[in-house]
C-alpha cells in the first residue's frame, strides 16, 4: 500500500495555521452603527411587532369592502294533476330567482377606509417608539460593554504598575531598607487587583451576553466585540432646540395625536351608520300554471328601507364623542411627557459634564503625578509604605470614578436620545 506523505508546502501552512492567535479568527470588532443594524434586522420583538402593522395594513382591505349582494332562489305552486290524481312535482311550478344588494350611505365605507388607514399610522408610530425604546435598551448595554472594557484594561494595567512596586519593594528587601513584613504587606495586596481583574472580566462578558440577547445573536461570548470611543464632549446645545425636535420625532406624541384624529373619524363613522341604508332588490318570477299562456313571466322590483325611529346608534355616536375627549387629554399628557423627559435627560448630561471637566483637565494628571512621584520617593527612601499604598490608592478611585463618570455620561446622552426622539448626541 502506498502512503500519502505530505507535501514540503502542505506542512507548511498547517504550521502557519497552528501557530496563528485565537483573536485571529474572533469576529471583528463591531461599531456602535454595526450593532444598531444587526439589532434591527433581527431582534425578534421588533420583527413581531412589525407584523402587527402589517396586519393594521391588511385590515384597510377588510374596511374597504363593499356589502356582498344577495342571491334566493324559490319555488312554489307545485299542485296534483287534477286529471289522473297523480302528484307531478314539476306540473305548475313557479320557479323565482331574486337578487338583493345593501346600498351603504353617507360615506361609511370611506369612512371605515379612513379609520383603518388612521390605525395603521398609530400602528406605525407605535411601533417606532418600541424601536426608540428598545434602542436605548441597546445603547445601554453597548456603553456598559465598553466601560467594561476600559475598565478591565485599567485593572490590568494597575496590576502590572503593582508588580513594579513589588518588584521595587524586593530591591529594597534584599538591600536591608524594608523588613519582611511590609514586604508581605506589599505582596498580600496583590490579590486585590487580581480580584479587580476578575470582576471586570465577569462584567465584560455579562454585558457581551446582553448584547448578544438583543440582537438574537449565538455567537460565542470570546468571539464577540464592539469597540467605539469611550469619551465626552463638552459641546451642548441649548434646552429649547431639543425640545423643538422631540415636538417634531416622538413617535409616541405622535401616535397620540394620530390617535385623536382616528377618534374624529370614528365619531364621524358613528353619525354616519345612524343613518337609513336602503335594500334594492330584483327577482324573475316564471309560473306555467296561468292558463294565460302570455302571463307566465313577471320582473319584481323592490326597495327595503329600515325605519330607524329607535335605534339610530346614540350610543356609539355619544361613545366616539366622549373617546375624542379622551385622546385630547392623552395627547396632553404626551406633550407634557415629552417635555418631562428632555428637561430631566438634559439636566442630567450637564451635570455629567460639569463633572468630567475637571476631571480631564486637571484631577486624572494630579493623581498620576503623585502616584509616581511618591513611587519614586518610595523607590529612594523618602516616603515610607503607608504614602506609597495611599497614593496608589487615591491614584486608581479617580481612574475609577471618572471611567465609571463617562459610563454615566454615555447612558446619559442615550437618554437624552430617548428623549429627543432620534440621536442628537453620538
Amino acid at each position: 500500500m502506498n502512503r500519502i506523505v505530505p507535501s514540503q508546502t502542505a506542512l507548511t501552512v498547517a504550521a502557519l495555521f497552528l501557530l496563528l492567535p485565537l483573536s485571529a479568527f474572533a469576529q471583528q470588532a463591531l461599531t456602535w452603527d454595526q450593532v444598531k443594524a444587526r439589532f434591527e434586522a433581527a431582534n425578534p420583538t421588533l420583527l413581531a411587532d412589525a407584523l402587527n402593522v402589517d396586519e393594521m395594513k391588511a385590515e384597510e382591505i377588510t374596511a374597504f369592502l363593499r356589502p356582498n349582494p344577495q342571491f334566493t332562489f324559490s319555488t312554489d305552486g307545485t299542485q296534483i294533476a287534477p286529471d289522473n290524481g297523480h302528484w307531478q312535482p314539476l306540473v305548475g311550478t313557479q320557479y323565482q330567482p331574486n337578487v338583493s344588494y345593501l346600498h351603504e350611505r353617507d360615506g361609511k365605507r370611506e369612512l371605515r377606509l379612513k379609520s383603518a388607514q388612521q390605525g395603521t399610522q398609530v400602528a406605525q408610530s407605535q411601533h417606532q417608539d418600541l424601536d426608540r425604546t428598545l434602542l436605548f435598551t441597546l445603547r445601554s448595554a453597548f456603553v456598559q460593554t465598553l466601560e467594561a472594557k476600559t475598565v478591565l484594561e485599567m485593572a490590568k494595567l494597575d496590576l502590572v504598575y503593582y508588580d513594579h512596586i513589588i518588584q521595587i519593594s524586593r530591591d529594597r528587601f534584599n538591600a536591608g531598607d524594608i523588613a519582611q513584613i511590609d514586604l508581605d504587606r506589599i505582596e498580600l495586596l496583590r490579590v486585590q487587583y487580581e480580584s479587580e481583574i476578575q470582576t471586570a472580566i465577569v462584567n465584560l462578558r455579562t454585558s457581551k451576553i446582553q448584547l448578544l440577547q438583543l440582537l438574537n445573536d449565538r455567537t460565542p461570548v470570546e468571539q464577540f466585540d464592539v469597540t467605539g470611543p469611550f469619551d465626552f464632549s463638552d459641546a451642548l446645545s441649548p434646552l429649547e432646540d431639543f425640545r423643538k425636535v422631540a415636538l417634531d420625532e416622538r413617535p409616541d406624541l405622535r401616535a397620540a395625536i394620530q390617535s385623536l384624529q382616528q377618534a374624529d373619524t370614528n365619531h364621524k363613522l358613528a353619525e354616519a351608520n345612524g343613518s337609513t341604508d336602503p335594500t334594492f332588490a330584483a327577482w324573475y318570477t316564471y309560473n306555467a300554471s296561468f292558463n294565460n299562456t302570455n302571463a307566465n313571466q313577471f320582473l319584481g322590483l323592490s326597495v327595503n328601507i329600515p325605519l330607524r325611529i329607535f335605534d339610530r346608534n346614540q350610543g356609539e355616536k355619544q361613545r366616539t364623542q366622549i373617546d375624542i375627549g379622551r385622546n385630547q387629554q392623552l395627547t396632553d399628557a404626551s406633550r407634557a411627557q415629552v417635555f418631562s423627559d428632555v428637561d430631566s435627560a438634559y439636566a442630567e448630561v450637564e451635570s455629567d459634564i460639569a463633572l468630567l471637566k475637571p476631571y480631564k483637565a486637571k484631577y486624572n494628571a494630579q493623581a498620576l503625578r503623585v502616584r509616581d512621584t511618591v513611587t519614586y520617593s518610595y523607590e529612594h527612601g523618602g516616603a515610607s509604605l503607608m504614602d506609597l499604598l495611599n497614593a496608589q490608592s487615591d491614584y486608581r478611585t479617580v481612574q475609577l470614578a471618572y471611567l465609571q463618570l463617562i459610563g454615566t455620561y454615555l447612558t446619559a446622552a442615550g437618554q437624552l436620545n430617548l428623549a429627543v426622539g432620534r440621536e442628537v448626541i453620538q
